[in-house]
């Protein structure tokens, strides 16, 4: 079994779709289920055998540096991004001097999930194979999961191999959950500054190189107050 000791916590973002719930406090510290969102990120992470979470922050960065200072498992490092927003690639590759030369786990902060089978991040670390893969997404069959619609989404081939699209006439049937297993590397060639991870997925995809493999769990995507309604309806 793969061991993964390090993880890298996507939690900078303003939360606009969040809004009211996000006019005095950060996405990530809205609660589901009386637990902000990035601790039951955290918790799953903690599970996984995560010893070290860097979490990069921008809004209200002091209540979620006095919210993570709370923690001491995993061990938290913050990579403050209050004086700009990296977005989602720039974000990973300005943390990367913290989370160092090992594949870790990128993590979303409004994904959750109701296990019903072999724990999702359990299923990641048995399917990476690292000689093949640069990536490897964890995905979710559409109808086993609330708080996400339209036809964007993966094919999934036989060999993991995974394919992004947004036909709606031939509407994708899996989801993306918002975690995956990154190398480094893929990082090396990206520009410095803000810019989002999903050219570099789109050329690992080319390259072959951009795997997925569908967990045996039930999403709850947690993207605005609707959603967190029927996210807190389902765990009760």
């Amino acid at each position: 079994m793969t061991v993964i000791k390090t993880a890298m916590v996507l939690a900078a973002g303003i939360g606009s779709r969040m809004r009211p719930l996000t006019n005095d406090r950060p996405k990530a510290l809205v609660e589901v289920g009386g637990k902000a969102l990035i601790d039951h990120v955290l918790d799953r992470l903690a599970a996984a055998g995560v010893e070290t979470a860097v979490v990069n922050i921008h809004h209200f960065a002091d209540q979620m540096t006095a919210h993570l200072a709370q923690r001491s498992h995993p061990q938290i490092k913050i990579v403050d991004e209050s004086a700009g927003l990296l977005d989602s690639g720039g974000g990973i590759k300005n943390a990367l001097p913290l989370l160092g030369k090992d594949p870790f786990f990128v993590a979303n902060i409004d994904s959750l999930w109701i296990d019903e089978g072999v724990p999702p991040l359990e299923v990641m670390k048995a399917a990476w194979a690292p000689e093949t893969m640069d990536l490897l997404v964890l995905l979710v069959e559409k109808g086993r999961g609330i708080g996400f619609e339209g036809p964007r989404g993966f094919f999934l081939d036989p060999e993991g191999h995974i394919t992004h699209s947004a036909d709606e006439t031939h509407p994708a049937p899996f989801a993306n959950v918002g975690f995956q297993i990154m190398k480094p590397d893929i990082l090396e060639v990206s520009p410095e500054g803000a810019f989002s991870i999903l050219p570099v997925w789109w050329r690992l995809q080319d390259e072959g190189r951009i795997f997925g493999v569908a967990m045996d769990a039930f999403w709850l995507h947690v993207g605005d107050p609707l959603a967190k309604a029927a996210a807190e309806a389902k765990l009760a």
